[in-house]
């Protein structure tokens, strides 16, 4: 041992300083290799979803951090000038700093990630589901942000020459709010919105909406901006103030059930109890009814035809809609086969001239 130490002692400080290094390096990829593997022995008897998601996001951040860790515990036995060791010390520490926040950063989406796996918004009672995923994406977001600003203030306030800039960035939070308040009233309401409908939830992710004319689904929820996906694949884009400020229709409000109409115009002549019976066979038949709601009545008398409404019930808005155009088909094409004359019509009187010879 000490024949080697006094070797290594014989070494140009370059060669020495590259063997610390590269030592250093490759101990922080072995400790990383070792923490992978174990994590992987344990989720391949476990099959916890958690371990999957660890080996899925922290692989490259710890990657990283392990070796900047051991290369940091180095730097007292590399032979370099005063001047050298700052300038290699700073780059490690900013290394470290970033790669920290990266590994916090993907243990968060680890954390958000479980949280969806648990609360599956697949499932057709999906309501509490979508309410821990509209907070949760919406926290992951605030945290990342917050963390984001952290991490560059700390990287400035390393510096000397940008200490102030660095303590600035994190004492004069409440003084840009105000001025952004001032210069950016819109943007700072929607954040304002934002916080308020993470916690009070007037909308959620997959929430069925009718806005400005348009129905969809919640897709997205940001810190400023919503994004309605609609029936159609395209996407509306609103900001987020607009749920707080202007009123919307919201199908899945307190639950995924909705129920489902469909008018028909028909003829005076039409027997209302067998087109009622025809509706009740028909929704036995459908695996879209979920055997709550059949109703079938006549709402209102024209002085052509009257108004028959049909209301079924369905697990959800994209069943109901089809239920609505199964039972339309179907009941169109049993009262052209059964009851023709029940279509709508207009009659006419028309009385023969006397003609006078």
């Amino acid at each position: 041992m000490n024949n080697l130490i006094s070797y290594f002692e014989r070494l140009p400080d370059f060669i020495s300083n590259f063997l610390v290094l590269f030592l250093a390096i490759i101990a922080g990829l072995v400790i990383r290799f070792i923490l992978n593997k174990s994590v992987w022995l344990y989720y391949r008897r476990s099959k916890s979803f958690t371990f999957q998601q660890i080996i899925k996001h922290l692989h490259t951040p710890v990657g990283f951090l392990l070796p900047l860790i051991m290369v940091n515990a180095t730097l007292p036995i590399m032979r370099m000038s005063k001047d050298s060791l700052a300038v290699v010390d700073k780059i490690v520490e900013i290394g470290l700093v970033l790669a920290f926040a990266a590994v916090i950063i993907y243990s968060i989406k680890i954390l958000e990630s479980v949280v969806f796996h648990i609360y599956d918004i697949n499932q057709s009672n999906n309501l509490k589901a979508r309410r821990i995923r509209t907070q949760m994406q919406f926290i992951r977001q605030l945290l990342v942000s917050i963390i984001v600003v952290l991490t560059i203030a700390a990287i400035l306030m390393s510096f000397e020459n940008m200490r102030k800039l660095g303590a600035g960035l994190l004492g004069g939070v409440a003084i840009g709010a105000t001025i952004l308040g001032f210069a950016a009233q819109q943007s700072l309401g929607n954040l304002l919105a934002g916080f308020q409908i993470a916690f009070t939830q007037p909308i959620r992710i997959d929430d069925v909406l009718v806005v400005e004319g348009e129905w969809g689904r919640v897709e997205e929820i940001t810190l400023t901006y919503v994004v309605l996906r609609i029936w159609d694949q395209r996407r509306l884009i609103l900001p987020i103030s607009y749920f707080i400020q202007k009123p919307f229709q919201n199908w899945t409000r307190n639950s995924s059930d909705i129920l489902g109409t469909a008018f028909f115009y028909l003829d005076y002549r039409v027997p209302v109890e067998k087109v009622r019976e025809e509706l009740t066979r028909l929704l036995h038949l459908s695996p879209l009814w979920d055997k709550k709601v059949n109703v079938l009545q006549v709402t209102d008398t024209k002085e052509r035809s009257i108004e028959i409404r049909a209301l079924m019930s369905a697990r959800n808005s994209g069943e109901a809609f089809d239920l609505r155009c199964y039972i339309r088909e179907n009941l169109i094409k049993f009262i052209e086969n059964n009851y023709p004359e029940s279509l709508p019509r207009t009659r006419a009187e028309i009385d023969q001239a006397v003609v006078v010879t």
